[in-house]
């Protein structure tokens, strides 16, 4: 075996919580890190375009294939979920929606904890607004000195703007900031793209936080290595085991090991070196370190069902990346950094609750084309619009799982939307209102028809089949090492992030939520890693 040197810190994971504790702990702080990433150090050239992620949405060249276990409440289905598989994790391979949350999202992580400050809102925001480089919002709640470059779409669809006005047709205000003062309304969302030298470019976490870094001999980055376990002795972390190359390697952590593999590989890695369930890690012959029930547990997902109608005439982006129009699309963005190009085709969304509360239970995105996942319906794609209902505080729980003792192999995902009865209920009552914007002015008189779930699909149980058919990810696992006091059994990690049980070891990415944020959460991730390198700072210095 062979012996990397020691590092301050090791953190087993690149993702977008990685690269930011990467950095400050580097840069404002002067420890030394390695970060051990399984996927490639660069993505394809086309990701950095605002467009270019739908090329790939259906590859696994920068992605890994989930297959959930079958659900038996979706008829037997198992969705597919995907992750990120490449340095930078999510913010490389995603969308790009810049979406925080909502402030009762993290005063809820502070009650949870029995806390009136860390982990509130008050005490994230610095966090949002110290990494934020925004093109269009300098105030109480938006930084303009950071590394994450975030601004509004070039170019917004005919349908996008139909589809505000009719939201506001139906009663909703419109919001111009959903990560401002308040989340409720319809509008235009920012995404993290932004000028970079001569075009309008993808700012992911690698780009914004770990290039600036280059050269600097206190940050290594090894690329396409799978880290196995995480070595203890006498109940502390001292380093991990990863392979890279076919080979076996080993480094040291003079400090602590940081896990931020994502929420599923983060619970794998986990189990896999001793710390989890004690009965499960024996089932797979595995000794227990530290018996942790929570480990794998309180997985959270969004989740989304479709609305889908054709238009009697050409709109939206149906056709523009194929042919002429393609051609024509990409020299506009290469000569004038300007056309459907500079925008990720996904402009807007609408924050509601449908049973009329002010705090928002649904987040409702309008993609100006005919889109479904293949696997769950034969619609051909053709000139219209998708509404897509997605949850944003699932009650439903699901888990992460051992398949083997075996690194290579993926853990067992239960998913488990639609666990809970309320989920089915609200994604049902969405689905009304996406209908009733169809019936809206200005979509009323382009409407050609619903296609799905198809106007003959009125009574309840057809609608409650037609979920279980089509619920899909919105990308967006968490929760599955959740942080929580000591009087909670179930929780992994305490309010500084430290594992339960054995020393020298943190969980610094999304599977420390403990519920899960109602919105996007690329952004969460980030200040969750910029908090978690203040922590660890605050203990050694």
């Amino acid at each position: 075996m062979t012996w990397d040197r020691s590092f301050d810190f090791i953190i087993a994971g690149g993702g977008s919580a990685a690269c930011v504790a990467a950095m400050r702990l580097v840069r404002d702080f002067g420890f030394s890190v390695l970060v051990i990433e399984r996927g490639p150090r660069d993505t394809a050239r086309l990701m950095s375009f605002p467009a270019g992620y739908m090329k790939y949405l259906a590859r696994d060249d920068f992605l890994e294939m989930h297959h959930t276990v079958p659900q038996p409440q979706l008829g037997g289905r198992g969705p597919i979920v995907p992750v990120a598989k490449a340095l930078g994790g999510g913010s490389a391979v995603n969308a790009m929606v810049y979406m925080r949350g909502q402030k009762e999202d993290y005063d809820g992580w502070a009650a949870h904890l029995g806390n009136v400050d860390e982990w509130s809102y008050e005490d994230m925001l610095p966090h949002f607004k110290d990494l934020e480089a925004n093109s269009r919002f300098n105030n109480r709640y938006h930084g303009i000195s950071g590394n994450l470059r975030v601004s509004e779409p070039r170019h917004i669809s005919d349908t996008t703007e139909d589809f505000i006005l009719a939201a506001q047709g139906l009663g909703h205000p419109y919001n111009p900031d959903f990560n401002g003062a308040r989340q409720n309304g319809v509008g235009i969302m920012q995404h993290t793209f932004a000028p970079w030298g001569r075009r309008i470019e993808r700012s992911d976490a690698k780009k914004a936080f770990l290039d600036p870094l280059a050269g600097d001999t206190r940050l290594e980055i090894v690329t396409q290595a799978r880290v196995d376990r995480i070595l203890i002795e006498n109940g502390r972390a001292i380093g991990v085991i990863y392979t890279s190359n076919g080979e076996s390697r080993r480094a040291l952590a003079g400090r602590e090991v940081l896990v931020a593999s994502g929420t599923y590989n983060s619970a794998k890695l986990m189990m896999l070196s001793g710390i989890g369930p004690a009965d499960h890690l024996r089932e797979h012959g595995i000794a227990v370190a530290a018996d942790l029930p929570g480990v794998g547990a309180n997985l959270q997902d969004h989740h989304e069902v479709p609305v889908i109608a054709s238009t009697k005439s050409k709109s939206g982006y149906f056709g523009q990346d194929r042919g002429w129009p393609m051609i024509r699309n990409g020299l506009q963005y290469l000569l004038f950094n300007s056309g459907p190009v500079t925008t990720t085709g996904i402009e807007s969304c609408l924050f509601y609750d449908p049973d009329g509360g002010d705090r928002p239970t649904i987040q409702l995105y309008c993609a100006p084309i005919v889109y479904l996942d293949r696997d769950v319906s034969s619609a051909k794609p053709t000139y219209g619009v998708t509404f897509t209902s997605c949850l944003l505080r699932p009650k439903a729980r699901g888990s992460v799982r051992l398949r083997s003792a075996n690194p290579g192999e993926q853990p067992l995902v239960d998913c488990n939307f639609f666990g809970h009865p309320d989920d089915l209920r609200l994604t049902l009552a969405s689905l009304k209102t996406a209908r009733r914007l169809l019936e809206t002015e200005p979509f009323k008189s382009k409407i050609a028809e619903e296609i799905l779930p198809g106007r003959s699909l009125q009574d309840e149980a057809s609608l409650v089949k037609f979920a279980g058919q089509t619920v899909k990810t919105n990308y967006h696992p968490s929760g599955s090492l959740r942080m929580g006091p000591a009087i909670d059994p179930m929780s992994v990690v305490n309010d500084r992030l430290r594992v339960r049980g054995v020393d020298g070891l943190r969980v610094i990415d999304c599977s420390i939520i403990p519920f899960i944020p109602s919105g996007n959460t690329n952004a969460p991730a980030m200040a969750i890693g910029s908090k978690a390198a203040s922590m660890i700072a605050e203990d050694y210095q």
